[in-house]
């Protein structure tokens, strides 16, 4: 007894169960989408063709360049960066100008028992105010005369000042007594409590009894060629210059007080 069998490809259902998925033509056989992010990923067989060097030799590509650790395909040791570092001309200018103001500031604070103090008159930190009033107060009190540098008053007295400390920012006020440092507002205290100072201090010269008639102790003065404007005018251009008579303020250095100190 013969079944009657129907072939499953002769029916519609049977076709489609019959038929094999098939790859998407529009994507080419060597890029596939990866199922778990989606990507689009290049096949492992995939290779891009390299075209041979001019002169002979395989570049190893930008990463071999700029790894200090990659052979060199000549001598097969490791490459190595030497960097040579070069001095200007104009860092050793620096440097001799550096070493020359060195040498004027301590020749302007040196002297056979001068007394120098850097300080500043600025309220703007009031630590740093209470200390300089307090190493002037000490010092007025033992009846010296000292060289008062207001380094807020003339910016060439900092520049001494850092020339002396090499330093860019030295704390204030330091105290100078014969062209030695002897140091800032706590030692001053420390020695003026001990008994000390007054034997670092002997030998320098007395102070005046009445202040200078010319600045009131301030010792400085407006400058006469600009009347305390830092400004000149020039009858040759039309306009107005800087004086380089005074200072940034518009003052020059009491020469009273100059010549007695």
């Amino acid at each position: 007894m013969h079944e009657l069998t129907t072939p499953v490809a002769s029916s519609p259902e049977g076709a489609r169960i019959g038929a094999k998925k098939q790859p998407p033509a529009m994507w080419s056989p060597w890029v596939r989408r990866s199922k778990a992010s989606g990507r689009l990923t290049q096949s492992p067989s995939f290779s891009a063709p390299t075209a041979p060097s001019p002169t002979g030799k395989d570049y190893q590509g930008i990463s071999a360049i700029l790894d200090d650790a990659a052979p060199d395909s000549g001598t097969g040791s490791p490459g190595k960066i030497v960097l040579h570092r070069a001095r200007s001309a104009s860092r050793l200018r620096t440097c001799k100008s550096f070493a020359a103001a060195a040498e004027a500031a301590a020749a302007a604070v040196a002297g056979e028992r001068r007394v120098v103090l850097y300080f500043t008159s600025l309220r703007a930190v009031r630590g740093t105010f209470e200390d300089c009033r307090t190493v002037r107060t000490i010092l007025r009190g033992l009846r010296v005369a000292v060289d008062e540098r207001d380094v807020s008053m003339d910016a060439a007295y900092l520049a001494e000042l850092r020339a002396l400390m090499r330093r860019d920012r030295p704390p204030l006020p330091q105290l100078f007594v014969g062209g030695r440092l002897v140091g800032d507002a706590e030692e001053v205290r420390l020695l003026h409590e001990s008994g000390e100072l007054r034997r670092v201090l002997a030998g320098a010269a007395q102070a005046a009894p009445t202040p200078c008639a010319s600045c009131g102790g301030s010792r400085f003065v407006p400058c006469g060629a600009c009347c305390g404007s830092h400004r000149r005018f020039s009858e040759k251009t039309g306009g107005f210059r800087v004086c380089a008579s005074c200072n940034e303020n518009g003052l020059v250095r009491c020469a009273a007080c100059s010549s007695s100190s």
